[in-house]
């Protein structure tokens, strides 16, 4: 099992590479207000954050150490990181909720290109009400710009110690999906199977799983977004198993499918189909190829097998401290990868009326080509009996 969080000098380089970033597009500062962003930073990882009361304000300067203008509720918790200027305030003070305090923090930085960014593009959210965002930028005297893509670059290609993370998660989910083809049966229900496959990952090191889907169906399935429900597994229904389990903040996202009874002979073909698109789709993950030469490589071998669509919109993403991740493996985005990049291979298809068939897979992205962080799948799909 890994060890738990991080020496400071993770933080210390994550810092330095957002420095330069930000030097290279002229900020003077960066302000994230997110859980992921927050903890990207400072390594503070609570539960709080579920409570939508209290916004949360990191600011990163051009240089020196990020500073924290936080409620006061969180004022231990964020000295036990590597971080030293903690502002605060009683929060929650609807009427000013730190943004007064907030604005005076960024009002004294030193003020080089006039400008502050706020991820407020693809792939971003503020975490804090949309008046006090207005008001914000009435009272400070930067400029506030989108520095959504900037955040996006820095989190997409990971350090060796955050691979380790993800790594771990992956396996001890990969021997639970193992695991579950050896004690499932027919006639359990969807929800049956996976409360205990959620159980299990705990006993197996999981801090927690909150993504789990399941959804099933005579020889195929119609969504991959729902359930699991009480629908009992009957002879010729597939199961697919989708989840994201965490291990000290760092997700992984992959599926299983299985088949009850007996596999139809056109749901093995389908298979097939997406069992090989992954594998072409590993071998073309290499340094400088795009997203989209991934997606194009697996779309060939879907629609050599039979693949009437693929109405999900993407075979693929990012991974790391949230389920899902920039950049996405689709046909219009050339992100080119880099070593250190961890995604997902998901190649889907519909292969008849209401049925189709998803797979997945977590890899990595390494100097010489890409590597299993899942342990890969069996060619032939489980069959329980």
């Amino acid at each position: 099992m890994p060890a738990r969080g991080f020496p400071t000098s993770e933080f210390e380089t994550r810092t330095s590479r957002a420095q330069q970033a930000m030097r290279d597009v002229q900020l003077d500062a960066l302000l994230v207000t997110t859980e992921p962003e927050i903890r990207y930073f400072t390594g503070f990882q609570t539960q709080f954050f579920e409570s939508p009361t209290r916004p949360w304000f990191l600011i990163v300067p051009a240089d020196g150490q990020p500073i924290a203008v936080i409620p006061t509720i969180g004022e231990a918790g964020m000295a036990a990181t590597w971080i030293d200027e903690i502002k605060t305030w009683p929060s929650p003070t609807p009427e000013d909720d730190g943004i007064s305090l907030l604005a005076a923090t960024v009002n004294a930085l030193p003020n080089r290109f006039g400008r502050l960014g706020l991820p407020l593009g693809q792939e971003s959210v503020l975490r804090m009400p949309a008046r006090d965002t207005r008001v914000l930028g009435d009272n400070v005297s930067l400029e506030l710009v989108d520095c959504a893509q900037l955040m996006l670059g820095l989190r997409f290609v990971k350090s060796d110690l955050e691979i380790e993370k993800i790594r771990f998660t992956c396996g001890i989910t990969s021997d639970e999906f193992e695991a579950l083809a050896t004690i499932s049966t027919l006639g359990e229900s969807e929800r049956e199977i996976s409360r205990r496959m959620r159980m299990n990952l705990l006993e197996r090191g999981a801090d927690s799983t909150p993504y789990l889907i399941a959804g099933s169906g005579q020889g195929g399935y119609d969504n991959i977004i729902m359930g699991p429900t009480d629908r009992i597994l009957e002879d010729g229904d597939v199961l697919i198993i989708d989840t994201g389990t965490t291990f000290d903040g760092y997700f992984c996202d992959f599926d299983r499918n299985f088949a009850f009874g007996h596999i139809a002979d056109d749901t093995r073909r389908a298979h097939e189909a997406v069992y090989r698109a992954t594998d072409v789709g590993f071998a073309t993950a290499r340094p400088g190829a795009t997203m989209a030469q991934v997606w194009a490589a697996m779309w060939a071998v879907l629609e050599a097998g039979g693949a009437l669509g693929n109405d999900v919109g993407r075979m693929g993403h990012g991974l790391g401290m949230q389920l899902t991740e920039w950049p996405s493996v689709k046909q219009t985005d050339h992100t080119e990868l880099k070593p250190g990049a961890v995604i997902t291979l998901e190649p889907g298809m519909a292969f008849a009326p209401g049925r189709q068939l998803v797979h997945e897979e977590n890899i990595v992205i390494t100097a010489d080509g890409a590597d299993w962080l899942t342990h890969r799948a069996p060619a032939d799909m489980p069959v329980i009996t």
